[in-house]
């Protein structure tokens, strides 16, 4: 990881054409952002080297992935702990980020330690995850899910900052 790279223009457009659609060719995004190819691909690699571009990954179309296999059950998940001390904060965390029901896990602050966004393939499948991650820990103190009835936006790009 590169230390001390500090982002210019370029490296902003880029991040920012990047994370709405990490599809598009070198040549494409060289275009986009008046370089050279080299130049963009050298670009690309550091800002991957920094750490600031963490992974690159296909966003599904929930609509058409569920006339394949079910809509599913989408919950956002409050979570209260019974004590808060780091190593069981960081237990909690680390037993929520290794399930694959778990697509977000946010420690926050005030209110509930943790906010879980999950998803499951039916309701049998929220109860094993729930017996999995809230019920076997005797640490657990509260629980309150929420579950979606509709998605009305869903938005990964964080905004940029042009210079």
């Amino acid at each position: 990881m590169e230390v001390n790279f500090i982002p210019d223009a370029i490296d902003l457009q880029l991040l920012d054409l990047l994370q709405t659609d990490a599809g598009l060719s070198n040549q494409a995004l060289a275009e986009r952002v008046h370089v050279s190819p080299p130049t963009c691909l050298r670009r690309v690699r550091r800002l991957q080297d920094s750490g600031l571009i963490e992974r690159q990954v296909a966003l599904l179309q929930p609509d058409r992935l569920a006339a394949l296999q079910g809509h599913g059950l989408s919950a956002i998940v409050e979570v209260a702990l019974d004590r808060q001390g780091a190593e069981q904060l960081d237990a909690f965390q680390a037993r929520a980020v290794a399930d694959a029901a778990v697509q977000q896990c946010w420690r926050v602050s005030p209110g509930p330690d943790f906010v879980l966004v999950v998803h499951t393939r039916d309701m049998p499948e929220y109860l094993a995850l729930s017996q999995r991650l809230f019920t076997q820990d005797a640490n657990v103190r509260n629980v309150k899910a929420f579950f979606a009835t509709q998605r009305a936006k869903f938005e990964t790009k964080l905004a940029i900052t042009h210079a």
